[in-house]
């Protein structure tokens, strides 16, 4: 291509561009059809986005995305198990040496947090950290559902929802009571009840965060002025980060308090009296 055609071709994207930003501004945004209240709302409660489960109940799009997600972890687990592990090697290949440094990742945490008791620990925060990343990064694909009044919504991150972020809380939680309970028995119970807070917490900072991302993302695509690149930017920017930030320290904190509520309390000296 000469460089006369490269300036054609530049001159005409250029006025492309300008077309549309200006169309955009005429166009009446169909955002507008409701106020941006009701459109945060709506992302928050899910009133009136709601999709039928296989007929039987209505539930919130974040539900869909948790069965969806669930099965595609579940399904690449069963594959790699069965097709792929076997055929490991001694000198690793590429995939095999991904998937071995992040087990080791999350193994290397839980015996750090917890070096009496860990096997299972990094078990469940392998599980859980992919669980958010992926969980996350979903909502990235677009996947769309048709809801109960016949509009087509995207499916959102599973963790978006209340009570998919209240149910993450609260497992991590209970795993955390059984490390204390297996450890240290009645006493590791009332070292984890201590700290009763912790679910609410942990539900609520990813609660938050996921929540937050979804909504800056609407926000800017209510209005059709700024709906051309800048979504695509926001919203991959803040669904990385967000993937790999919450994944990071949910399953820190999880690793911490199970050290330390699995800890078993050093042995009492035992006081020598001194002979006359």
């Amino acid at each position: 291509m000469s460089k006369k055609q490269k300036w054609i071709s530049f001159a005409v994207f250029a006025v492309l561009i300008c077309v549309f930003l200006v169309g955009s501004f005429i166009v009446k945004s169909p955002g507008e059809e409701e106020t941006i209240q009701e459109t945060m709302r709506n992302e928050v409660l899910h009133e009136t986005a709601k999709i039928s489960l296989f007929g039987i109940k209505d539930v919130n799009p974040g539900l869909i995305s948790a069965f969806c997600v669930t099965g595609i972890i579940t399904a690449f687990a069963v594959i790699v198990r069965i097709f792929v592990i076997p055929r490991f090697r001694y000198v690793p290949g590429k995939f095999q040496l991904l998937l071995e440094e992040a087990v080791g990742t999350f193994d290397r945490m839980a015996k750090g947090s917890s070096p009496h008791l860990n096997r299972f620990l990094g078990a469940y925060i392998f599980m859980a950290g992919a669980y958010i990343f992926i969980g996350t990064i979903f909502e990235l694909f677009g996947f769309q559902a048709v809801t109960t009044s016949g509009m087509s919504v995207a499916l959102p991150a599973p963790l978006s929802d209340i009570n998919g972020a209240i149910t993450m809380g609260c497992l991590s939680y209970l795993i955390i009571l059984s490390g204390g309970i297996t450890s240290n028995g009645l006493k590791g119970v009332g070292r984890t009840l201590k700290d009763f807070s912790l679910p609410i917490s942990m539900s609520f900072r990813l609660f938050g965060a996921l929540l937050s991302g979804a909504l800056v993302t609407e926000l800017v695509y209510y209005y059709v002025g700024l709906s051309y690149v800048l979504p695509v930017v926001v919203g991959v920017l803040f669904t990385l980060i967000h993937a790999l930030i919450q994944a990071y320290v949910l399953t820190m904190l999880t690793a911490l308090f199970y050290g330390e509520v699995s800890e078993k309390p050093a042995p009492k000296r035992k006081k020598i009296k001194a002979s006359v």
